[in-house]
């Protein structure tokens, strides 16, 4: 039987490699990769609406709550019901927070520093301007950033 290409097996593989070595370098922090992204887009964002957060992030209300829930049972996060919208909550980071916030940048960096490392800087580059016109192309954004439609 022959084998067909599959070119996008290597891109999975490859990013869930990287997020192997993200989960270890953030497990001494107590956080997943996933709550560092929603930390990160809570920061850019600022005081925001779990409604619009999960939209942001493509995932669901539920699951956005779920996560939200576990982040403020940690002291990262607070929330509050929204004054305007009552079945919505509004979240924010806390000091606390914010700290963590800076010490997931610091492994985010060492991340990038060990794919330039493994590969090059000129690779490391180019991948980075690949993955991101293919993520843009495909759709994403990052949260709290404005869209151009």
């Amino acid at each position: 039987m022959q084998s067909q290409s599959r070119n996008f097996h290597f891109l999975l593989h490859s990013a869930h490699l990287v997020e192997e070595r993200l989960r270890k370098r953030l497990s001494p922090l107590g956080i997943q990769p996933r709550q560092a992204r929603i930390l990160d887009a809570i920061g850019r964002m600022g005081e925001t609406s779990q409604v619009r957060l999960a939209e942001e992030m493509s995932v669901t209300q539920a699951s956005m709550s779920t996560m939200i829930v576990r982040l403020v049972d940690l002291g990262f996060v607070t929330k509050k019901i929204d004054g305007d919208e009552l079945r919505n909550n509004i979240v924010k980071l806390t000091k606390r927070g914010q700290n963590l916030l800076n010490q997931i940048y610091a492994l985010w960096s060492e991340t990038d520093c060990e794919i330039e490392r493994l590969v090059g800087a000129k690779h490391a580059k180019q991948l980075t301007e690949i993955t991101l016109e293919l993520r843009n192309a495909l759709g994403g954004f990052t949260p709290g950033e404005s869209r151009t439609e």
